[in-house]
C-alpha cells in the first residue's frame, strides 16, 4: 500500500510570513547601519587627518566610536534575546534575590548618566523574589531608561508587595514618567518587536524583553496611567521559594 500525506497550506499566511520577516531584515538592517555608519565615519576621519588632530579632538572621536560599538553590541544581544524567547530557549538562572538592592543599583546607574530626577521608593523590608539577577536586572535597567528616554520630568520607580487578592504572592515594580502617556488603544502594540511609539531613539525591543523575561519568570507587565498623566509601567514578579 502507498500512502501520500497532502499537506496544505495557506498562501495568504506564507505571504504574510514572508513581509514579517522582510520588515524584521529590514529594520535589523536600518538599526545597525546608522551606529556603524558613525563608526566608519570617525575612523577613516582619524586615519586621514591623524597628523592634523589634536588630542582633544581625537578623544572626542574615540569617544563617539566607543559609544556606538557600545550600541551595536547591546543591539546584537537584544536580538539575541529575543531570538531565545521566540524559540523558547531562553537560559534563565533562576534563585531568590533581593529586588530592592538590584532596582537601587539599577537607579543609581540610570541617574548618573542623565540629568533627569529619579526616584526611588521601597519599604525598609520586602520578601526575596525568585529570579535570574542578571534578566530581572535587564528588565528593571529597560524599564528605567525608557521612562528616561521619552518621558520628561521626574522618573519615578516603586517597588512594593503585591496586594491581598494578587494572582500570586509576589512584588511589583513600577515605573512613572512625566510624559505623553500611551494612549489604551495602542497599549498592546507595545509589546511587539520593533515598536517606537516615541521620537527618541531605542531598537523598538526593549518592551518585547521586558514581556518575554517577565512571562518565562512567571510573572506579568501591565501599562497604565502614572499620576501626572505620563507612562504607568507595571510588572509583578513572584516571591522566591521558601526553604
Amino acid at each position: 500500500m502507498v500512502r501520500v500525506a497532502v499537506s496544505l497550506r495557506s498562501g495568504r499566511g506564507r505571504a504574510r510570513l514572508d513581509r514579517e520577516r522582510s520588515d524584521l531584515v529590514a529594520t535589523v538592517a536600518h538599526e545597525l547601519r546608522s551606529p556603524l555608519t558613525g563608526v566608519k565615519g570617525f575612523v577613516q576621519a582619524l586615519l586621514n587627518r591623524w597628523d592634523k588632530l589634536n588630542d582633544e579632538q581625537k578623544k572626542l572621536m574615540l569617544t563617539t566610536v566607543n559609544a556606538d560599538a557600545d550600541r551595536l553590541s547591546r543591539l546584537i544581544a537584544e536580538l539575541l534575546d529575543v531570538a531565545r524567547i521566540d524559540t523558547g530557549r531562553l537560559s534563565l538562572y533562576p534563585r531568590p534575590v533581593d529586588a530592592s538592592i538590584l532596582v537601587q543599583r539599577v537607579v543609581d546607574s540610570v541617574q548618573a548618566g542623565t540629568a533627569r530626577h529619579l526616584v526611588y521608593e521601597a519599604p525598609a523590608e520586602l520578601p526575596l523574589i525568585q529570579a535570574d539577577p542578571d534578566k530581572f536586572t535587564q528588565v528593571v535597567t529597560n524599564l528605567v531608561e525608557n521612562a528616561v528616554r521619552h518621558g520628561d520630568g521626574t522618573v519615578t520607580v516603586t517597588l512594593e508587595g503585591l496586594p491581598d487578592g494578587a494572582d500570586f504572592a509576589g512584588v511589583q515594580l513600577t515605573v512613572d514618567d512625566e510624559g505623553e502617556g500611551i494612549s489604551p488603544d495602542i497599549r498592546r502594540r507595545v509589546f511587539t518587536k520593533f515598536w517606537t511609539g516615541g521620537v527618541r531613539g531605542g531598537s523598538g525591543l526593549g518592551m518585547y524583553i521586558v514581556n518575554g523575561l517577565a512571562k518565562a519568570h512567571g510573572g506579568f507587565v501591565t501599562i497604565g496611567d502614572s499620576p501626572s498623566g505620563g507612562a504607568r509601567i507595571q510588572v509583578s514578579w513572584p516571591l522566591g521559594h521558601e526553604d
